[in-house]
């Protein structure tokens, strides 16, 4: 160890030891104090180190003129390096993610500069930038850097990157993150954003009010979805994506049947009206089953044929149909590098962890045979699936781990802050097409009312739901933020309601005066004009399904039977009574 020679490929280490050393020598290895430490003479007694002057101490920390940095500098780069790193690898434990502000939040200790030896007047020191990302010109001070890193890692998005093996994928995430700052939207995208969530709200609170208690499975708490998708879309169209096929359960599929398919919201009225009930395809199914097919124009003039596709109750039955889709347009336009047709599958945070056949079709999609060119995942996390808090539902930190298999990036995002969001999507879409893997965007939101508008959350969750009652809505938020950054006025945000209202009640009072509902086609460009089978060809078999009035009694009375001592929610009690009537006779059986 006395071998400074040995050591000399290794200065820097030897430096911070010894600095570590110079401020506690219990701090280090016994083999280091053994180094630094003088050897007494004999006879003599060990003297410490000689103190430092302030005057020398400053001397240090004065870049050399002759060198690019003094060796003060380069242990400086060193332990901000790792404070990168540290951002890099665990930042997104500490970014302020939940809408509700209900998850709990511990920044890890690795993310704090002491740690590395960094105080206070460090942070005025200037950093040479090129030596941080190896690239640009200048230097900046160590607090823009930490206060860049905080921005990029640890506000609203939470990137998971480092289970990445490949060095080269890293390398470009991270210098896609890193490399700018907020915001993320210009004016232009800020106010159309606005008017996308204006309308998405409006939509889904004209349902509330027009047909109440009626199952639709609002998208309220998420309205930032239909941007979020339309983002995609116009990266998509720009990238040279000619195709996309989308696979969604139920949560937000009727809103994006018409602000992204441009399906009229009176074919949606006509079908809560039950005008006429059946679809023109799929006959008989709900109408947050339906699939639809249009040919879109991006704002760039980009041609994007969308199709959305059919989803049975089983909500991620969807999943391997999609890619499926996706490969077989890949097969007929010649796709073989994959880039000319996309999946963009939406999910729900319980059903990504919960449900096998997301793992499924994960583990087949870089298989030679099933590979699709990278699909798109965005998980609508509510952060509670039907009743079930995540805490309860899983063993996973977060919902997306699952993913984790793929060693595809996951971006973790506040839904209420859409510049992050423009900018998760941008970076994920520009990783998709230059990689061609799979990639998460994680949307944390919350759903405003129960698992449908017929449940009421509050049995189950009352803390949850006391804490929405009391949220203001994104759209709200974000139009009071565009306002007080002067991009629009109130007078804006209130004309676009009211128009959007006006056009809804338009639509609404077409829906009404129609006798029955118009044969629409749910299909365009390649299937235009396609009706299906014949009518009747598949008729179902008449079946005797009654049951003895006795044994529905019987069974209504136990399952209305109340253990001793347990003592219900009023509006359960009620529920119990009016079901229990019923297997007397009393009531109708609903």
């Amino acid at each position: 160890m006395r071998d400074l020679e040995a050591l000399a490929p290794n200065l820097q280490l030897v430096d911070e030891m010894w600095q570590r050393w110079r401020r506690d020598p219990s701090s280090v290895d016994p083999s280091w104090r053994a180094l630094f430490e003088p050897v007494p003479a004999r006879g003599v007694e060990p003297r410490s180190a000689p103190p430092i002057s302030e005057r020398a101490q400053a001397a240090a920390r004065t870049p050399s003129p002759l060198l690019t940095w003094d060796l003060g500098e380069s242990l400086l780069i060193a332990a901000v390096h790792q404070l990168l790193a540290a951002f890099r690898t665990v930042g997104h434990l500490a970014a302020d993610l939940d809408p509700l502000g209900m998850r709990k939040v511990d920044a890890p200790a690795e993310l704090d500069p002491a740690r590395y030896g960094l105080t206070e007047p460090d942070l005025e020191r200037l950093v040479p930038i090129p030596a941080l990302w190896g690239g640009g010109e200048g230097r900046a001070e160590l607090s823009w850097v930490l206060d860049h890193l905080r921005e990029t890692y640890a506000r609203s998005i939470g990137a998971e990157l480092m289970h990445v093996t490949s060095p080269l994928k890293r390398a470009w995430l991270c210098e896609r993150l890193e490399g700018s700052s907020p915001p993320w939207l210009d004016a232009a995208g800020a106010r159309l954003v606005l008017e996308q969530i204006a309308s998405a709200q409006s939509l889904e609170r004209f349902l509330h009010a027009r047909y109440v208690g009626t199952k639709r499975f609002s998208l309220e708490g998420c309205e930032t979805l239909v941007p979020l998708v339309d983002m995609v879309l116009e990266h998509a169209g720009a990238a040279g994506v000619v195709e996309v096929v989308i696979g969604m359960s139920h949560r937000g599929r009727l809103n994006l049947l018409v602000q992204i398919m441009g399906k009229r919201p009176s074919e949606i009225f006509s079908e809560f009206e039950d005008i006429h009930p059946e679809a023109t395809l799929g006959a008989g199914d709900v109408k947050y089953h339906l699939g639809y097919s249009k040919d879109h124009v991006t704002r760039r003039g980009h041609g994007v044929h969308l199709s959305l596709a059919h989803n049975p109750s089983h909500l991620e039955a969807v999943d391997p149909v999609v890619a499926g889709r996706v490969r077989a347009k890949q097969r007929r336009l010649r796709d073989r590098e994959r880039r000319k047709a996309m999946g963009l599958v939406i999910h729900g945070d319980a059903a990504f962890a919960g449900q096998g056949l997301v793992a499924e079709t994960l583990n087949l999609s870089e298989l030679h045979g099933y590979r699709t060119g990278g699909t798109v995942h965005v998980i609508i996390n509510n952060q509670i699936g039907f009743t079930t808090p995540p805490e309860e539902s899983r063993s996973t930190r977060y919902c997306s781990d699952v993913a984790k298999m793929l060693e595809c990036p996951i971006f973790h995002v506040n839904g209420e802050d859409l510049g992050a969001v423009a900018h998760v999507v941008e970076v994920a879409m520009a990783y998709r097409q230059t990689f061609g893997n799979d990639v998460v965007i994680d949307l944390f939101c919350y759903r405003r009312y129960g698992h449908n508008e017929a449940d009421e959350p509050a049995f189950t969750q009352p803390l949850l739901y006391r804490r929405i009652e009391e949220k203001r809505s994104v759209h709200d938020l974000w139009a009071e933020r565009l306002i007080g950054e002067g991009a629009v006025t109130r007078e804006e945000v209130d004309a676009t309601l009211v128009r959007v209202a006006q056009w809804l009640e338009g639509e609404w009072e077409l829906a009404r005066a129609a006798d029955e509902r118009p044969e629409v086609s749910t299909l365009q460009g390649v299937w235009e004009g396609y009706s299906g089978g014949p009518a009747g060809q598949a008729r179902a078999l008449e079946a005797d399904t009654g049951v003895e009035a006795s044994r529905l009694g019987e069974i209504a009375a136990r399952a209305t039977t109340l253990p001793p001592g347990f003592h219900p929610h009023r509006k359960v009690a009620r529920l119990f009574e009016l079901r229990a009537a019923m297997g007397r006779g009393e009531r109708p059986i609903d």
